[in-house]
């Protein structure tokens, strides 16, 4: 049930509740409670695991210093959960002013470092595959500097989701009680914000993605039809090298298809917040917004377990655990030509 939330100190504006809900059963609660343990700790065993697997790594390319920081802004996002699963039982907002400020800040702050960061990666992984060159090491202060602007740039576009969510008193059911909501000084500063939020960190980074992924299919299917007809070593070898490239970028198209399936609703639940303000008649549950919001912190379950099954077809529990990528490269290469070597005396 939705209940109306109105400000003595604002008139008849409405308060959209964001993670309160009143009149609720326990049993509702208690789903909700199981869902969100769930995702949480899920979500920090496979992003914890997608890190080790990357650290373990002999040599650190740029991609996955980038990817690196996708599984860390996961675990970030999903640090939010314990604190919605705290107002999810009180239902009344108990946690203070500071928490209020950050945890949509946090969150959304999360979100823009996760697609800005692939977008670097597909970048980076069109640049490479242009060149026909596997980068093998990475220039620490490119990115170095390349992880600061994605950091600071999301800080930034995300800063008025930290200014304006404060805690306010409402009257529910003939009694008063706090909320943590939205507040934006007017109308036309909100919609400034939609707007610019959703074409610079949604729409931008999204283009450059596909821009990428677009000309990255043009060069793969150009490359196979060489490869077909070439009979040079030099050159095969170029084209293997290009192949491991695209199947890195494969994996990483795979990422980002799911973070645009996952997020979509998200940024909808915001045009929708808007669409409220503007129509009083419209009105959004908090229920939905609960549900969509489980719903995008499964994506930190899905980018690390993604990530690892379509790059690394072994088990990558034990890549962790017991050896790293690259050893596990080594020693099929090593048993591959040793096979190979063993053939040859064979067959004199």
């Amino acid at each position: 049930m939705f209940i109306s939330y109105q400000s003595e100190q604002h008139g008849n504006k409405t308060h959209f509740p964001f993670y309160s809900e009143f009149n609720k059963t326990v049993a509702v609660t208690v789903v909700e409670t199981v869902f969100l343990c769930l995702v949480f700790a899920f979500s920090c065993l496979a992003n914890i695991c997608a890190i080790l697997l990357l650290v373990r790594k002999k040599r650190l390319v740029t991609s996955n210093c980038f990817v690196l920081n996708l599984f860390c802004s996961d675990l970030l996002f999903i640090s939010m959960i314990p604190f919605i699963v705290v107002i999810r039982w009180s239902e009344a907002w108990i946690l203070g002013d500071f928490v209020c400020h950050m945890l949509f800040y946090v969150m959304c702050l999360s979100g823009c470092v996760i697609l800005i960061s692939l977008s670097a990666v597909s970048l980076e992984r069109m640049i490479c595959i242009m060149k026909v060159t596997q980068t093998t090491t990475c220039n620490v202060k490119v990115v170095a500097v390349g992880l600061l602007i994605i950091w600071g740039f999301s800080a930034m576009t995300a800063l008025p989701l930290c200014l304006f969510f404060e805690v306010v008193t409402e009257r529910v059911n003939n009694r008063e009680v706090q909320i943590c909501t939205l507040q934006w000084p007017g109308l036309p500063e909100e919609i400034v914000w939609d707007i610019s939020f959703i074409i610079l960190d949604f729409f931008i980074p999204g283009l450059s993605i596909i821009v990428s992924y677009t000309k990255i299919f043009q060069i793969t299917k150009e490359m196979r039809e060489r490869m077909i007809t070439s009979t040079a070593y030099s050159e095969i070898h170029q084209l293997r090298v290009s192949q491991r490239d695209y199947k890195l970028f494969r994996t990483l198209f795979i990422l980002m298809i799911s973070f645009f399936v996952m997020w979509t609703p998200v940024f909808i639940i915001v045009l929708l917040l808007l669409l409220q303000n503007l129509d009083k008649d419209f009105i959004l549950s908090p229920t939905v917004f609960f549900w969509i919001l489980v719903f995008t912190f499964s994506n930190s379950i899905v980018n690390p377990i993604l990530y690892n099954i379509n790059l690394f077809r072994q088990k990558w529990w034990r890549i962790v655990f017991c050896c790293s990528p690259e050893e596990n490269v080594d020693t099929d290469t090593t048993n591959n030509r040793n096979n190979n070597q063993t053939g040859s005396l064979d067959n004199k």
